[in-house]
């Protein structure tokens, strides 16, 4: 592959202080994916405000070169971290110019490789990031403008923030021009580069809708963006301000970091995500969606200040995404999930000692009680109030930081309700105010069925059997009638039967999964009503039933088996890696055993993204498929950049380490491995 040039031209509205007031950077920069290098070359333009010798930009273990102020060379200190200007600064308007040259040790991901012709390179600067790939400033309180021109490769697409000013071809490269008019802290300046194709839709208020997939997804298109344009109209019309930004994109690109990353206008999300109807049962991108989604108006158009108020960032994204899949799904969805993380919380709070409003807090704390915090006050002061704040919020700050005092200040507004007391409760103690949670919740009629079940749950099963029946057989929502099931786990099976025929008969996908997933000693008499959930819409529950299935009865083995043959599953595998384990494990079934072998370690290579490589590997360990190369698949999961991959690799390693076989067999392997592999495994064969 040609080495691949990046333009990037950024318009700043950074570093907004008494000194120093950055107009605008151009920068032109060129990404070699083989040796992992980021070079270019910049032009900031920027205004003294009052005299300063000092100016500094954010820029992680780069090397710099003709620095120069005003055309001339200026002293400057490289300290890793910062680019450190030097000079008797005096109010007025200059330029400045330099070149520089990045390895990234994160922020910017290669993935794939040019001789399996699948190449990605994308970006996460999540927080405070960006500046290890393009100088820049890490304080989120710094908005900036970016214009990106960037040269690739013309067989492939380039996807960044803002609109796509032009494209033109020149050499075998094609230069792409993005734009942003509006500022945005430099955490959500983003990049990704791969092979995708395009699908362009129209919000009712006119902005362009544009959704990417590799060509090999797709067919993929429809479940996995499924509601993306109702659920973009309903945020609008919900919060009550026009979308902030030109364009909005949406990419899955391969071995992501987290779910989504709602960089500005431009979101990028995990490929797990990529489904299609049947997938899109278990693995549906719809909450990660609007959530994303929801971040353009809060994170990107006003952003916290500091992690203390990160709760207006998650909690704001969290409760609206929820509002969303209400205005899709329905009341009793809504109040389920409720439901739902006020359990979660409540558990939590018996241990977690740090509130809403401590830059500390936990995920499940900013998101969830965040979430909580933000229905309960939208109950409290009505839906009128409630929307007018949150307009007159976003619009007062738009483009600028905020805190927690800011909010309250627009709630102030339009209600006399006590700020100091909620802020208490829901913000700053980390006790779950389930009291109140409760009232809210039986609002909702599920919710008030589901509370009389769950009282019930110490009462023998003859004084409530003829309730459960009757539950059972009502339109309720299914979560009632899965908390009976969960009710009925330990009780005799002669008893409990009946119960989950009911269930399966409901043809409810989510019950029935939770039978496939309840149920692993399965009676003769319940056989033919289990196979049926081979049949399901649903991966997940398939996976289950086929493995309960095949190690309960060992006779029907070569039955199941033929009948799972062709499955594959999520873009993890997870039916096919399943079938090859159990078809390798079952004596007599097949004469291709070493192509079955072949087959499995081969999806636990470099060639797959990581989820598909961790199913391989756990079902090759399970099943004691391990030989020298399985072992040095394992090895390289422990240099991924994908922290739960590699800590998987390491975890697993340390307990292979615990038999002399196999430590053997690791020390073995050492001279064969890379100097990464090498470092990672020999330091755990010391420890």
């Amino acid at each position: 592959m040609k080495y691949l040039f990046l333009f990037i031209s950024t318009f700043t509205f950074a570093q907004q202080t008494q000194f120093v007031d950055f107009k605008s950077v151009l920068g032109r920069i060129a990404i070699n994916p083989i040796e992992k290098t980021v070079s270019g070359d910049v032009r900031y333009n920027f205004e003294v405000l009052q005299s300063i010798d000092t100016i500094k930009i954010d820029a992680q273990n780069m090397e710099f070169f003709d620095v120069m102020l005003n055309g001339k060379p200026i002293d400057f200190k490289n300290t890793q971290k910062q680019l450190q200007l030097i000079f008797s600064f005096e109010k007025g308007k200059n330029n400045l110019t330099f070149q520089y040259l990045a390895k990234p040790k994160q922020t910017m991901y290669f993935i794939g490789s040019e001789a399996n012709d699948n190449v990605q390179i994308w970006t996460q600067g999540q927080g405070k990031y960006t500046s290890h790939w393009f100088p820049s400033f890490d304080d989120v309180n710094e908005k900036v403008v970016f214009n990106m021109n960037i040269v690739f490769d013309k067989d492939y697409q380039v996807i960044s923030n803002g609109t796509l000013q032009f494209k033109s071809e020149l050499n075998g490269l094609s230069v792409w021009n993005y734009r942003m008019q509006k500022p945005m802290s430099s955490y959500l300046l983003m990049l990704a580069i791969g092979k995708f194709e395009k699908n362009v839709q129209k919000s009712k208020s006119g902005i362009h809708l544009e959704m990417y997939l590799e060509p090999k997804d797709a067919t993929k298109f429809e479940p996995t963006y499924r509601d993306s344009k109702r659920m973009f109209d309903f945020l609008e019309n919900e919060i009550g301000v026009k979308y902030p930004w030109e364009i909005y994109k949406q990419a899955p690109v391969r071995d992501f970091l987290y779910a989504g990353m709602e960089n500005t206008s431009a979101t990028l999300f995990n490929t797990r995500f990529v489904v299609n109807s049947t997938g899109f049962e278990d693995r549906s991108y719809t909450n990660v969606n609007a959530h994303e989604l929801a971040h353009q108006w809060f994170g990107n158009l006003v952003t916290s200040e500091n992690s203390k108020h990160h709760w207006l960032q998650e909690g704001f994204a969290t409760y609206y995404a929820l509002l969303a899949e209400k205005e899709i799904y329905g009341e009793d969805y809504f109040y389920s999930k409720l439901y739902e993380s006020a359990q979660q919380l409540k558990f939590a709070s018996r241990t977690d000692p740090i509130p809403v409003l401590n830059a500390k807090a936990s995920s499940l704390t900013f998101y969830q009680k965040g979430a909580w915090a933000l229905f309960s006050l939208h109950e409290e002061i009505g839906d009128k109030a409630f929307k007018k704040a949150v307009k007159n919020y976003l619009k007062k700050h738009a483009f600028q930081s905020v805190n927690t005092n800011d909010f309250f200040t627009e709630i102030k507004k339009v209600s006399n309700y006590d700020l100091d007391n909620f802020s208490k409760v829901w913000l700053e103690t980390t006790v779950f105010n389930t009291q109140q949670a409760n009232i809210l919740l039986l609002k909702n009629k599920s919710i008030q069925v589901l509370f009389a079940v769950e009282k019930l749950k110490n009462k023998p099963l003859l004084d409530k059997k003829d309730f459960f029946k009757k539950i059972m057989e009502s339109d309720v929502y299914f979560s009632v009638k899965e908390a009976i099931l969960n009710q009925l786990k330990n009780e005799k099976w002669e008893d409990k039967e009946s119960f989950f025929i009911l269930a399966l008969e409901t043809k409810n996908v989510q019950l029935r999964q939770t039978i496939a997933g309840t149920v692993n000693e399965i009676p003769e008499s319940f056989r033919v009503h289990y196979e049926t959930l081979l049949e399901d819409k649903s991966y997940q529950t398939q996976e289950l039933a086929l493995y309960n299935l095949w190690n309960n009865f060992p006779e029907k083995r070569f039955k199941y088996l033929d009948q799972s043959k062709t499955w594959m599953g999520f873009n993890d595998y997870n039916l096919k890696t399943l079938w090859l384990t159990l078809a390798l494990s079952t004596p007599n079934y097949t004469r291709e055993k070493e192509t079955l072998v072949n087959e499995l370690i081969e999806y636990s290579s470099i060639n797959y993204e990581a989820n598909t490589r961790q199913n391989a590997l756990d079902k090759l360990l399970a099943f004691k498929i391990i030989n020298d190369i399985v072992l040095k698949n394992l090895v390289n999961a422990t240099t991924h950049h994908m922290w739960q991959f590699s800590k998987f690799g390491r975890d697993t390693i340390r307990k292979l380490l615990k038999n002399p076989e196999m430590r053997f067999a690791l020390e073995k392997i050492v001279p064969d491995l890379n100097e990464a592999e090498q470092f990672q495994l020999q330091r755990l064969l010391k420890e």
